[in-house]
């Protein structure tokens, strides 16, 4: 452990530096976002001592709120105001990114991966600015939650599938999108330790949900809305059901204004996106299972699984008739976490790239361009990007398992393979 602090100092200081630069340029108020309509009068309650009234007053990501719990009181030792408790209650989301990026870049050093391409890594995982965006409308959770995914693939291949299955479990209670990293999650796991991986993220969720399901009214009719039809009346351009859509009456925001050239959905849409999301789940977690047993082998590669991720979370996105901005951050974590798991010789440019495109069609081209070609835009890149993604997954590896450069490989009296340095 020392060791491993030591080597990696320079690189904690510097993804810290990167939390404080998006910290800094992310949190300067929470007025109008949807923190402000949707958390902030839960996480007051819970700092004057309400507990029933945190509970009662929980959104439908409740569970995040849970977990964050204790940084929310931390204000209270100085008596600081809304804006220091909006800040703290942030501040594990971007310690969680700042954990990551070490982790990540610690294993490109020891693989011989060049310092350009550790910093992108670096600078993708802490100050991308999906991050920056998802801090200013107020959903850092999602940062969290897919953080939180991609380590517990992580761990379940690296043999930990009791902490992988804990981490699971917290980013399922943080929000139930996290459902998605379960098949990756648990096929990377060893056969005879997915049990336990599976019953502690069972258990551990269900002990954070439960008491907002018993006792929070908001809670349990915020999720109900969500499933439902009416719940999911948000039609964005960023989707793959956009164009059967159709230009008919005026389609007003939030707070009344015109949306131009905005289409309304068509009745189905609404009713099929979250169950075609949970299909596409059940769906590639079977293509990952079909392409192991395919090489004989018991258990998903890390990198089959991490693909398998990226690729659920990416569909998750397509198909969401509620697309926005920082629901592509979890996707590119999970993106970067395969591409820095691979050979040395190749730097994350894909997570680099998806994370350009992503800023591109959701900030710069709304305000130069039609939710028609919006939509286009978006199709023209996420399509062919999840069409590759999904031909790599079935084609598995083209190469063995990756070897430590400063290791060799010699046999055994046994005719078995052993490592020594």
């Amino acid at each position: 452990m020392r060791r491993f602090a030591r080597e990696n100092a320079f690189c904690a200081l510097l993804a810290l530096a990167g939390c404080a630069t998006i910290g800094w340029l992310g949190l300067y108020g929470y007025a109008w976002n949807d923190y402000d309509t949707e958390a902030r009068a839960a996480l007051q309650a819970l700092t004057h001592g309400d507990i029933h009234g945190f509970l009662a007053l929980a959104p439908a990501y409740g569970g995040s709120l849970v977990e964050r719990a204790p940084f929310a009181l931390i204000p209270g030792l100085w008596g600081g105001g809304g804006l220091a408790l909006y800040r703290m209650v942030t501040l594990p989301c971007l310690l969680a990114s700042a954990a990551l990026a070490v982790w990540l870049v610690d294993g490109m050093r020891r693989e011989g991966h060049r310092t350009l391409a550790r910093g992108v890594a670096l600078a993708v995982c802490v100050v991308n600015p999906i991050t920056l965006r998802a801090l200013e409308v107020g959903h850092p959770e999602e940062l969290l939650g897919g953080c939180m995914c991609v380590a517990a693939v992580l761990l379940a291949s690296r043999g930990r599938p009791v902490w992988a299955g804990v981490l699971l479990g917290l980013a399922v209670a943080n929000k139930e999108w996290a459902l998605l990293a379960a098949g990756p999650v648990l096929l990377a796991a060893a056969p005879g330790a997915r049990r336990a991986c599976a019953a502690a993220a069972v258990l551990l969720a269900a002990a954070i949900l439960l008491p907002l399901t018993l006792f929070s009214g908001a809670f349990a009719s915020t999720s109900r809305a969500l499933a439902s039809p009416a719940g999911n009346a948000i039609f964005q351009p960023w989707q793959l059901w956009w164009f059967l859509g159709s230009h008919g009456a005026p389609v007003h925001g939030l707070y009344g204004a015109v949306k131009p050239g905005y289409r309304t959905p068509p009745s189905w849409a609404s009713t099929l996106s979250h169950p075609v999301i949970l299909a596409a789940a059940v769906a590639v977690a079977l293509a990952l299972w079909t392409v192991t047993r395919r090489r004989g082998e018991r258990r998903a590669g890390e990198r089959d699984a991490l693909l398998a991720l990226a690729l659920l979370l990416l569909l998750r996105c397509m198909l969401d008739t509620w697309d926005a901005i920082y629901y592509a951050l979890p996707f590119v974590l999970a993106l970067l976490a395969w591409e820095v798991t691979g050979p040395p010789d190749r730097p994350p440019v894909l997570a680099l790239l998806a994370s350009v495109l992503v800023w591109f069609s959701f900030q710069w081209l709304p305000a130069h361009a039609g939710a028609d070609t919006q939509a286009l835009a978006y199709l023209l890149w996420s399509v062919p990007l999840a069409v590759w993604m999904a031909a790599r997954l079935l084609a598995g590896p083209r190469a063995l398992a990756r070897r430590s450069p400063a290791q060799e490989m010699t046999v055994s009296s046994r005719g078995r393979l052993v490592s020594t340095s």
